[in-house]
């Protein structure tokens, strides 16, 4: 039998549960479609064709999955998982090999298992069909896959049909399964729609294939493989258990999580060996944390990259395009977007970095800002290797700040700056002596007055003073 598998994703159901515009498999979990999630997966066994069988807003799937080589199929009517299934018939015309049933809504199914079940197909004694099981803490009302003591299936029912010692078996159907694809839809032409919703179910090509004088079997995956997402609750639910795993993975390569429970990966986040992530800490998509890198509390990173030995935080948020080179800091209350902290470079308080290059060892005091906007195009700041900028300056860009440079503090930069000078633009500091009383005597008699309380009413616009 040959051995490249074709995949068939079931993503046509209308997901009312959800109670959304967007189609239920593109909800984010840990920041990508679900459907991504599973569609990665399937890229790992190259299979030969993925066709997606789609229904309601199938343009949502065909714009959001435009990019990767798949075939779409349209199920016009819901009549069941087997009806969606033969909607791909036609894209997978002449494929003879396995074929994968997967559902877009199931999306944390591994590589690995897909294997399984495609190796488990083309054993000496083709059984035909191969059924994902699993065996879960708490059966619920899953239908029950009955086997003959080994993996052999010898009955397949829904909870509400089953037996009461039907229902003591614990193994479950997730209702994936791999097929051979040269008795695939010819199986599926003999299932009825005799029952009570009318409709054409996947899971009927078991008894057909036994029939047949075929050997249907099970293969299983864990619990968390298979769960399905078809609410809001549930969405969350499989959130946490993909954040609990991601953890869990996180730790066992080396990585210091302090308070677990409290960090948030995305799917793509990379963490290296010694980095210490303390408590809140949420990873947007498209981060990258080095060796012995520290991202303290209360942080938000999104596509971004850390390098070796840096510390983020607290309170600090990097946006995308944030490059932080080995050793720099970036400290509470900072924010960087599309900008270089070059190696040992320090945003220690209070900062806004945007749109800008810093040299190495700079130091940019408390409050500084780069103003990379002017209401109509961003700007570039440069600021060279090891110069200092004083609290509470605004370098208006485009500007450079020279290597060695030192600007004072409360300056408003909007002059190029060379190499070792020293630049101050503020304006000079007056004293009036006594006029501190003089002040404070007429604000006073005004207060009493009640000139203020008369002017903030006819401001606002109100009659009566409701001060």
């Amino acid at each position: 039998m040959q051995q490249t598998p074709a995949i068939i994703v079931l993503a046509a159901g209308k997901g009312t549960r959800m109670k959304s515009r967007l189609h239920k498999v593109l909800h984010p979990i840990a920041g990508r479609p679900m459907i991504e999630h599973l569609l990665s997966s399937c890229a790992e066994l190259a299979a030969s064709r993925t066709v997606v069988v789609v229904g309601q807003w199938k343009e949502q799937l065909e714009t959001a999955l435009a990019d990767r080589d798949i075939a779409f199929a349209e199920q016009r009517e819901q009549l069941g998982t087997g009806h969606a299934v033969q909607q791909a018939q036609g894209a997978l015309e002449g494929h003879e090999g396995p074929v994968i049933l997967l559902f877009g809504d199931v999306p944390m199914v591994r590589p690995e298992t897909m294997r399984m079940m495609v190796e488990r197909l083309g054993a000496d004694d083709r059984p035909g069909v191969v059924v994902l099981g699993f065996e879960p803490a708490d059966p619920k009302a899953y239908g029950r896959i009955i086997t003959l003591g080994n993996d052999s299936i010898d009955k397949m029912v829904e909870h509400k049909d089953a037996s009461p010692e039907e229902r003591q078996c614990r193994m479950c159907n997730s209702g994936m399964m791999a097929v051979e694809g040269a008795h695939l839809f010819d199986w599926l032409g003999k299932v009825t729609n005799d029952n009570a919703a009318g409709e054409y179910y996947l899971p009927d090509i078991v008894n057909i294939a036994k029939r047949e004088g075929r050997r249907p079997v099970v293969v299983t995956a864990e619990e968390r493989e298979v769960t399905g997402i078809n609410s809001r609750s549930e969405m969350a639910q499989a959130e946490a258990q993909w954040q609990a795993y991601k953890r869990e993975e996180a730790m066992d390569a080396g990585v210091t999580l302090r308070a677990p429970d409290t960090v948030f990966f995305s799917w793509d986040t990379e963490l290296g060996p010694d980095v210490t992530v303390e408590p809140f800490v949420t990873f947007g998509p498209g981060v990258s944390v080095a060796e012995g890198a520290t991202i303290r509390a209360h942080s938000h990173l999104e596509g971004c990259d850390v390098g070796e030995g840096c510390e983020v935080g607290p309170y600090a948020r990097l946006r995308p395009g944030a490059r932080l080179e080995a050793g720099a800091k970036v400290g509470n209350f900072v924010e960087v977007k599309n900008a270089v902290l070059g190696a040992g470079a320090k945003a220690n308080h209070l900062t806004y970095v945007g749109d800008a290059n810093i040299g190495a060892r700079a130091n940019l005091g408390a409050g500084t800002i780069t103003c990379n906007y002017d209401g109509f195009n961003k700007w570039p700041t440069i600021v060279g290797a090891d110069a200092f900028i004083g609290s509470n300056s605004a370098l208006v860009a485009p500007v450079v700040i020279g290597e060695r440079a030192i600007v004072g503090a409360g300056s408003v930069v909007t002059k190029d700056i060379e190499a070792d000078a020293i630049a101050i633009a503020r304006g000079a500091q007056k004293q009036l002596d006594g006029a501190a009383k003089s002040f404070r005597d007429k604000a006073a008699a005004k207060k009493k007055e009640g000139v203020g309380k008369r002017q903030v009413a006819a401001a606002l616009g109100n009659e009566k003073d409701k001060y």
